[in-house]
């Protein structure tokens, strides 16, 4: 039965992953227009983030839409297809659970943060 609920999960995974990711892409929101100065100085405050995910999980596309939403650029790894981004994740982390983001301040201090809902309010309430 163990086994049954395993791949029933799987194939569920394969089957509405790419619909997420299509949906994703043409539902994609708006970025906020900032001033440039603005933007550039976000730009290098966002610099010391790094977003953990996997491509079809539907926690990562809702923190990658408010990312878009918010116009942060921050770099993304892929934990399931980049092996080294997966260890960095485990080293870094203590586990592989996505979205993760990773926030190094300015003394090189780094802290990660899961939950895609902390994730959130973490960047509305020092982006928006």
């Amino acid at each position: 039965m163990r086994l049954f609920f395993k791949y029933f999960f799987k194939t569920a995974q394969y089957i509405i992953g790419p619909i997420m990711l299509l949906w994703d892409t043409l539902t994609s929101p708006r970025g906020v227009v900032r001033d440039p100065a603005v933007q550039q100085q976000i730009d290098a405050s966002t610099a010391k983030l790094v977003l953990y995910e996997f491509r079809m999980c539907p926690f990562c596309i809702k923190a990658r839409r408010a990312i878009k939403r918010l116009s942060l650029n921050i770099e993304t790894r892929d934990a399931m297809r980049q092996e080294t981004s997966r260890q960095e994740l485990l080293a870094g982390g203590g586990t592989v659970k996505v979205p993760c983001l990773k926030i190094t301040d300015d003394a090189g201090n780094t802290s990660w943060m899961y939950e895609s809902a902390d994730i959130i309010a973490y960047l509305q309430g020092r982006f928006a």
